[in-house]
């Protein structure tokens, strides 16, 4: 499955079967954690067979079901931290969809306390994504108009269309899509309205965007 087609095939899932990952499948994910680390600073956990995270009434009120494992996303205290946790979460994420494997971002709805994951000095837990293989494929999420997302100063080419495609795809707390993409001669500005989680959900779509625009038809701008 190329990377395009894991944009499009991923949905949100969570109930999930009662099947453990492979063992040639977590080592995968796992040489995937160790670059998304080794490139961002950032802690991030593979955990697997641990069904206590996801006990209780906190995952029953979010209509999880059996998730055994997950991924533990740890990080440094700093102002970047969550926009960072977005970008390589969801680079995770995408590998494990290309694996066969289903997701979904949990930022609530399971036991803080009972995740199995090493958190260092200086470091917190930001979120967790559930994993496994899913009872279903998960559904597609409604989406805002394109032009409700994006602001341009000149025609739009190609290559941003594309972006703005693949990152009305990614994942976002509450389908809130609450980020805009302005292009300007100098680059894309990408910005978050606010709120919670808006600075992972920035992350995420900007990863998005990057695998459909291609990242080397443009730059980041502040």
């Amino acid at each position: 499955m190329e990377l395009m087609e894991a944009v499009k095939a991923r949905h949100s899932v969570r109930a999930y079967a009662d099947r453990p990952i492979e063992a040639d499948k977590a080592a995968a994910l796992n040489r995937e954690i160790d670059a998304c680390n080794k490139e961002s600073g950032l802690h991030i956990q593979l955990v697997t067979e641990e069904p206590e995270a996801f006990r209780g009434f906190m995952a029953h009120y979010g209509s999880f079901r059996n998730v055994r494992s997950y991924i533990a996303l740890v990080g440094k205290k700093t102002p970047q931290l969550d926009e960072k946790i977005g970008y390589y979460g969801e680079r995770i994420v995408l590998v494990a969809q290309r694996l066969g494997l289903n997701t979904c971002w949990v930022a609530l709805t399971y036991r803080r306390k009972k995740t199995k994951c090493a958190i260092g000095e200086g470091e917190k837990l930001v979120c967790v994504i559930a994993l496994g293989y899913g009872e279903t494929q998960g559904v597609p999420h409604k989406s805002k108009p394109m032009e409700a997302l994006c602001r341009t100063e000149s025609t739009i080419p190609d290559w941003f269309v594309s972006g703005m495609q693949s990152a009305m795809l990614a994942p976002t707390a509450m389908n809130r899509q609450g980020f805009c993409f302005t292009l300007t001669e100098n680059g894309i500005k990408a910005e978050a309205s606010g709120g919670a989680y808006s600075d992972i959900d920035l992350g995420i779509v900007k990863y998005h965007f990057e695998i459909g625009a291609g990242a080397e038809h443009f730059q980041w701008t502040a």
